[in-house]
């Protein structure tokens, strides 16, 4: 008796209080659920978190990996924000996100308004759009080097055939960012698709046929009902691909090796090149922290702006 009295609940004003019971199921059902979860945390730690905290430490050391560390305090960060070539690095970065990413998602939903009308065959030129989405961008590239070749280029030729001069597309300052947004776009729509057409799916029929009723046109739907309620998607896509712009770096790797000159440089690819390359450990971490905060601060800027124009449904 004296156990049933101790496992029994006991009610104070606060509301019912487990009993001794309930208190060691909780503990089981929490140890169950750590178990299940420990691999992805102790991925997480070891692989996310660790290398973070490292990386951090590394900015504020001069380190070849080879031989002892030394402090370097602010040198790295000052290095960041001093050399000519991070700063036009930075501005090629920026100047790629500009040219990606609204061509990107502009694309992205124009290819999913009207293949939202396709009827039947729509999964078929989903999928002929979302192909080179799941193809390797080393491959993606591979292919884009021939394309770009200025002298067995089909591209260069079919714009000689209509009197254009076509550009030398990854030897020319003007062109190269250019190129590798051209390519960012050809490979990356499959995805903007996909997202736009499950926005669309979403928007309520019943909205379409009250503004049908009311004699609205095509553009006064899309502009008053398709873009609000989309608001949220357009905010997904346009976080997700800013940081996949920042993060360019394949292209150029494949396209020119390790010999990119100036006006071809990215933040990542500096990266690379003076960690991995250089083995300016210091350096090349201090910039990596620097392009994390860059990233944190814009993802922070749109969220802070969404309460003005994103609209979310109940």
């Amino acid at each position: 008796m004296a156990t049933d009295v101790a496992d029994a609940p006991v009610s104070t004003a606060h509301g019912p209080v487990p009993s001794a019971a309930q208190r060691r199921s909780h503990r089981k059902d929490n140890l169950y659920a750590l178990g299940f979860l420990a691999p992805q945390l102790i991925g997480l730690v070891l692989f996310m978190i660790g290398p973070l905290i490292f990386a951090f430490a590394l900015a504020f050391v001069n380190w070849d990996g080879f031989t002892a560390m030394t402090p370097a305090g602010f040198d790295n960060f000052i290095w960041v924000f001093t050399d000519p070539q991070i700063r036009q690095s930075t501005l090629n970065t920026l100047w790629f996100t500009v040219l990606q990413m609204p061509a990107l998602m502009i694309s992205g939903f124009i290819a999913a308004y009207f293949l939202q009308k396709a009827g039947k065959i729509k999964s078929l030129y989903r999928l002929f759009f979302f192909a080179p989405q799941v193809v390797s961008t080393v491959a993606v590239a591979g292919i884009w080097l021939w394309l770009f070749n200025p002298e067995i280029s089909p591209l260069n030729n079919a714009l000689k055939g209509v009197g254009i001069i076509a550009p030398d597309w990854l030897q020319n300052p003007k062109t190269v960012i250019l190129a590798f947004a051209i390519v960012g776009v050809w490979q990356g729509i499959g995805y903007q698709l996909i997202m736009f057409m499950v926005g669309l799916e979403n928007v309520p029929k019943s909205l379409m046929e009250a503004a049908d009723i009311d004699g609205a046109s095509e553009f006064q739907k899309l502009w008053r009902i398709t873009l609000p309620l989309l608001s949220p998607t357009i905010l997904f896509l346009s976080i997700t691909t800013i940081i996949g712009s920042f993060q360019i770096f394949d292209y150029i790797y494949v396209f020119l090796d390790t010999t990119a000159p100036s006006a071809a440089r990215t933040i990542v690819y500096e990266i690379v090149q003076t960690a991995l390359r250089e083995y300016t450990y210091g350096r090349g971490s201090a910039l990596a922290l620097m392009l994390l905060f860059g990233l944190l601060a814009l993802t922070g800027l749109q969220l802070l702006a969404q309460r003005k124009w994103v609209h979310y449904t109940e």
